[in-house]
């Protein structure tokens, strides 16, 4: 409960954020985070955890009716997915830009000082040594691992095969390949700069470009 009511002020604030604000939004006592978490960094790591977490977005895409025509599926997905890869995105670029970076050492926290009452956060340090785990998988400022990126990638591939396993007689090409090239349109969309693309896709001429390509008549020279 405190992650999910704490994410949307990250997202505004970044690590600027106090514990005492995320306190208030949630009705709760400021003690009752530390019971929680043993310092605001911990706090912060965890809600950048939800956000690259696959588990909401999951659950949206297996609510989508298998009854409903398959365009109509790929673009509840399509939604879906957009609004996930949004606040992913919104949230650890709020913290990267304000200087939290995931996984450091006890002590070098992120700013503010939020730590339980009395214990006094140590200041931050330029060039902090290696990271937690610093022996384990790369990863990127504040994102997670890279194995983990390739893991949440399939399960999203996965879903989504689930999703259009109903009509897989009606593709040419494999559900797996279908479900590959709509995420890579996906992503391709979401990651276009605007001054790049004067009109990105529409969630609906996005699916429209997968099922039947952009011919007037698919199959004509």
């Amino acid at each position: 409960m405190i992650v999910a009511v704490a994410l949307p002020l990250v997202a505004e604030y970044g690590a600027a954020v106090t514990t005492s604000q995320i306190a208030r939004a949630a009705g709760i006592g400021e003690a009752t985070i530390f019971r929680a978490f043993k310092d605001k960094d911990e706090l912060l790591d965890a809600c950048v955890a939800e956000a690259v977490g696959t588990d909401h977005v999951l659950r949206e895409l297996a609510s989508i009716s298998l009854d409903e025509p398959v365009a109509v599926r790929l673009t509840e997905a399509a939604e879906a997915l957009r609004a996930h890869l949004e606040r992913l995105g919104t949230v650890i670029g709020a913290l990267h830009a304000s200087g939290h970076r995931r996984g450091r050492e006890p002590g070098t926290g992120s700013g503010g000082g939020d730590g339980p009452p009395g214990s006094g956060d140590a200041p931050s340090r330029e060039g902090d040594g290696p990271r937690r785990g610093g022996d384990g998988p790369s990863r990127a400022p504040d994102g997670p691992p890279r194995d983990g990126r390739a893991e949440s990638a399939t399960v999203l591939r996965n879903a989504v095969v689930e999703l259009i396993g109903p009509d897989r007689a009606a593709f040419r090409l494999s559900p797996e390949k279908v479900a590959a090239a709509f995420l890579g349109l996906l992503f391709t969309r979401l990651q276009t700069p605007v001054a790049e693309a004067d009109a990105p896709l529409t969630p609906d001429e996005l699916i429209d470009v997968l099922l039947h390509g952009t011919l007037h008549h698919p199959g004509s020279p």
